[in-house]
């Protein structure tokens, strides 16, 4: 499959046309932000390394029950998908205090959660993600109050699965960013991608950070933690 016209450009990803109108072709790239937007930097390899392990993961997922947008990868850094159109809701499931949780409710990161939580952020870049409920998905019109039910049941099963998949691997799962595609017949899809650069992977034993953190946080061996991922996960 050819890649046509480029339809899009993100921080992470471009996303080409092809001659099926139902295909896309997404593109990796190795640039990394942080802090909403205010850090820029790029992380070597990066873009192989998510496009792989997303793969890798959304196949996982399939196998699980859990629809996704995967169809094939082309190459390191380039897939095809299905064309989907996303729905405004960033969905954060979280295992483990950290990040913006520990932050916004004064709690030290850390804190091994009694059953995961999931919240809801509106997908929009001038108004910094902000948080948002069930309710305010409704009255914004993002989604349905089924599409919502529905939304919620896949990311804890998508959680489900990582979590004791990645167990596996002596890490842990802490939390991750997940989101929804709508196919033309308005079904719903796993879309995006799963990687360091959206989950937060400790070690099992050391809780080191395996993640996109180490990049926000200026700790150095970023490159290093991707690749140990890239490692764990495919060998």
């Amino acid at each position: 499959m050819e890649k046509a016209a480029q339809l899009y450009e993100g921080k992470a990803k471009k996303v080409f046309a092809t001659a099926d109108p139902n295909y896309v072709i997404v593109s990796y790239k190795d640039d990394a932000t942080a802090l909403d937007g205010l850090k820029k930097g790029s992380i070597a390899g990066k873009g192989a390394i998510n496009n792989r392990m997303t793969n890798f993961l959304m196949q996982l997922l399939e196998k699980q029950g859990v629809p996704t947008h995967f169809v094939r990868e082309l190459n390191d850094r380039e897939t095809v998908v299905k064309k989907v159109s996303i729905v405004p809701l960033e969905v954060i499931v979280r295992n483990i205090s950290a990040g913006h949780f520990a932050q916004r409710y004064g709690v030290k990161e850390g804190i091994v959660f009694a059953e995961p939580t999931v919240e809801f952020s509106y997908k929009n870049d001038d108004l910094h993600d902000p948080l948002l409920n069930d309710s305010h998905a409704l009255a914004l019109g993002l989604a349905t109050k089924e599409e919502i039910a529905q939304i919620k049941a896949m990311a804890l099963k998508v959680n489900e699965t990582l979590k004791a998949y990645f167990a596996s691997i002596g890490v842990k799962l802490v939390d991750f960013k997940l989101e929804f595609g709508r196919l033309s017949d308005g079904s719903l899809v796993l879309a995006d991608e799963i990687s360091p650069d959206t989950c937060r992977f400790w070690d099992a034993k050391t809780n080191e950070k395996l993640d996109k953190d180490r990049f926000r946080r200026d700790m150095g061996g970023v490159e290093d933690a991707y690749q140990e991922m890239m490692r764990r996960v495919l060998g």
